[in-house]
């Protein structure tokens, strides 16, 4: 029997308004974790500066520059289920720290994979980074969603996400700047990537040092309360599995097809920049970091409108609108069809959060299971962006009628299979 509806999820926004962020014994710890949602935002979006860069310096053609997208995203496949148990069984600082150590890794390993100038080098440092990045995400959403009244928990998680969107400016601003523009470095070489992750790497390591002396507050059980309460935990049958949920088996696939339309879409954005607008790459990774404020425009826009309309509505108009603006960009009419190209980032914003959320409902002690699940949908990034590239390598515009098929799968989840049932 389906229980969830637009009309019940509106009726329960009037507590999220009224409830506070979250409590002052949390401030410094919530301060930590809303930072990490910034640091995973820079490092994906660092992976499509280096696309353009690879082709341009190591060789490589677009299909195969779209394999360091396979070896972010791949990463999250491997460590979803991993990072998930390990924080079961540790607890959310241990994983944090995990985390934080893979993405220092990795980051450091930029360093001999310059000196080799090797791509395969570099994809496997780009993996270890991405182990990390992985741990972090699985870790920080139910994590942030513990850090005061479960009421405003959703609150937490798009305020969270806003740092994120801020992440993934401050991403192609770096690389743009540090990579693509030659002021660091001579031109064609890779002194500038192993400069900039240089620096990352003590970053984060800085940051990890620091979150090691933070005392975490006593948590709820994530399970319970992170995406729902204790009685509707208890409500679900003992016999009722996670697979057993429609709506999740049905999030991860929008969650798969979401991040392959995310990471497509941005992997060749400077490519489209260049080739039908004939901006410099510098130039191009600009408007790209443009796009991300729009997506940060975008969750913010979202998430007023969905005080009126209910989240899967919202979503599914989002998805459909996507639609037609890969049709625009796929044209090839200049301007119009970059600016199109721009949009795609701010209908893509409210879609990871909102695929998440919806996932998770009523799953009471399978959310934290499922949440390691619907993390690992990201793999669909991985695959995306060298099926796009493979077009790309005769037309970058044709390659854009590619993920509408990832965005009619995101309107078929938002109009209808969202539903919970028990």
């Amino acid at each position: 029997m389906e229980n969830t509806t637009p009309q019940a999820t509106a009726t329960k926004l009037p507590a999220n308004q009224t409830s506070k962020l979250t409590e002052r014994k949390y401030g410094v710890v919530f301060g930590f974790v809303t930072l990490l949602f910034l640091l995973w935002g820079i490092a994906i979006t660092m992976g499509d500066v280096l696309n353009k860069h690879f082709q341009n310096v190591l060789g490589v053609s677009k299909a195969e520059s779209g394999l360091v997208q396979f070896s972010i995203f791949g990463a999250y496949a491997v460590m979803g289920i991993p990072a998930g148990l390990f924080m079961k069984r540790f607890g959310y600082k241990p994983g944090v720290l995990l985390g934080l150590a893979l993405y220092a890794t990795g980051a450091f390993l930029f360093v001999p994979a310059a000196d080799a100038e090797s791509f395969t080098f570099f994809r496997v440092a780009l993996f270890i980074l991405a182990c990390g990045l992985a741990t972090l995400e699985t870790v920080a959403h139910p994590f942030i969603a513990s850090l005061g009244d479960q009421a405003s928990s959703d609150r937490r998680i798009n305020f969270a996400q806003s740092f994120n969107g801020l992440g993934t400016i401050i991403g192609p601003t770096l690389g743009s700047y540090f990579i693509l523009s030659g002021n660091i470095g001579e031109t064609g070489s890779l002194t500038s990537v192993k400069m900039l992750y240089v620096g990352i790497g003590i970053v984060i390591l800085l940051v990890a040092v620091l979150f090691s002396f933070v005392r975490v507050p006593a948590l709820p059980f994530e399970g319970e309360h992170a995406h729902g309460t204790a009685q509707a935990a208890a409500s679900i049958p003992a016999k009722k599995g996670l697979f057993q949920h429609r709506h999740f088996i049905w999030a991860f696939v929008a969650q798969f097809f979401n991040a392959a339309a995310q990471g497509g879409t941005w992997a060749f954005f400077i490519n489209y920049g260049h080739e039908k607008m004939g901006l410099t790459d510098e130039v191009a990774g600009y408007y790209f970091a443009t796009s991300m404020i729009m997506m940060t425009v975008g969750r913010f826009v979202g998430t007023f409108l969905m005080k009126y309309i209910a989240p899967n509505k919202l979503l599914a108009t989002f998805a459909a609108c996507n639609v037609l603006m890969c049709l625009i960009i796929a044209q090839s009419w200049g301007w119009p069809s970059f600016i199109a190209l721009l949009m795609l980032n701010f209908f893509f914003s409210i879609m990871f959060p909102t695929i998440f959320s919806l996932g998770l409902k009523d799953l009471g002690r399978h959310t934290q299971q499922a949440s390691s699940f619907i993390v690992m949908g990201v793999v669909g990034a991985a695959i995306f962006p060298f099926l796009m590239g493979r077009i790309a390598d005769y037309d970058i515009a044709v390659a854009y009628y590619l993920p509408i098929i990832c965005y009619f799968v995101i309107f078929l989840f938002g109009a209808k299979f969202y539903k919970t049932s028990r």
